[in-house]
């Protein structure tokens, strides 16, 4: 019983560390770090990037589909996300098309 409030108060100090700590680091009226202004820039990208290739590793283009849902799909992803910008609504339309496309359409 004494292992699991251990391993409580540490899940516990781990998430007010990671809530908090940027407050402290970086108050409001001190200007961020050069570093911290690239990163807020270049990580969305790069997450993004991270995303498509993990979506894309298993497509297997001499299966039944020839990997169309998946072209599709991230198709569909990369022009609403040109005509709107908002990345949420382009991963959960390109999600539902997906899932439509390969239970529905190429059953």
């Amino acid at each position: 019983m004494q292992r699991e409030w251990l391993i409580l108060a540490a899940m516990v100090l781990g998430t007010v560390i990671t809530r908090f700590l940027p407050f402290v680091l970086f108050p409001a009226g001190k200007e961020r770090p050069r570093y911290l202004e690239y990163l807020s820039q270049t990580l969305p990208y790069a997450a993004m990037g991270l995303l498509v290739v993990y979506c894309l590793k298993g497509v297997e283009l001499t299966g039944p589909s020839h990997g169309l849902p998946e072209f599709l799909a991230v198709a569909a992803v990369a022009a609403l996300h040109c005509w709107k910008r908002n990345s949420l609504l382009s991963i959960g339309v390109g999600t539902v098309f997906y899932m439509l496309l390969v239970q529905v359409v190429f059953v």
